[in-house]
């Protein structure tokens, strides 16, 4: 469980009241760490799961607000932009959430608390809790100041354009069809995976990434891929 010190500085730093210590701890429990311990206390990954949706209503209805002028797809990708593995990870050392996992002792020893997806997932379980505690207003306030500062520039004038997006017009212009990415493999445990991804069109492999995200492998896949076919494509 986390201590009373750590309480009061967690809800110092998020300035919130929160009404329910054991909904914050509960935000930080790693599965590894139930593995080497007898009790009945559960993982974060309901609250992870529950954080995600609410974190993904926050940014829709931000980014529907304040860009009034976008497209779907336009939202869509600014979205995709923003909650992705490594600005989650960002926010979550704003707040030092890895110094409260409570992890086994093998993820410990491997930098589990520096690990960019355990504290992807300790920022959302974090939100979800929060939303339980307090309602969505708190969550609002808190993903404001800690994920939606780190792209104000990107909010008011659109994401720059990404390996994938351009790798996704120009294969539509010369081909009439959309790059398909297909996960070749994993490897490594839980909280270091790998993942392996290519990128297709009419049947044929153009390039392959790797990354410890699906979208990271997908980014690189695209990199590439551009590369590969066209050089004077200019990468961001």
């Amino acid at each position: 469980m986390i201590t009373k010190d750590e309480f009061a500085t967690l809800t110092y730093k998020l300035n919130i009241k929160f009404n329910d210590p054991k909904l914050l701890s509960r935000a930080f429990i790693h599965r590894s760490y139930l593995n080497e311990i007898k009790s009945n206390l559960s993982s974060n990954e309901r609250m992870e799961f529950l954080g995600d949706s609410v974190l993904s209503l926050v940014v829709s209805l931000h980014l529907f607000t304040s860009r009034e002028n976008d497209t779907e797809g336009d939202l869509t990708n600014l979205r995709a932009y923003i909650v992705k593995t490594k600005s989650l990870a960002q926010a979550a050392k704003s707040l030092d959430l890895g110094k409260y996992l409570k992890l086994s002792k093998g993820e410990e020893v491997s930098g589990g608390r520096e690990n960019i997806q355990l504290l992807a997932n300790s920022y959302e379980a974090l939100l979800g809790a929060i939303f339980l505690d307090q309602g969505l207003e708190a969550v609002q306030k808190v993903i404001k100041n800690t994920l939606f500062v780190i792209f104000e520039k990107e909010i008011k004038s659109g994401p720059p354009q990404d390996a994938k997006s351009q790798l996704q017009e120009f294969v539509q212009e010369q081909h009439k069809i959309s790059p398909n990415y297909k996960i070749l493999g994993t490897r490594g445990p839980d909280h270091a995976k790998v993942f392996t991804v290519a990128v297709f069109w009419d049947n044929k492999e153009y390039g392959r990434g790797t990354g410890p995200s699906k979208q990271d492998a997908e980014e690189q896949a695209a990199v590439g891929a551009i590369r590969k076919i066209d050089s004077k494509i200019k990468l961001v």
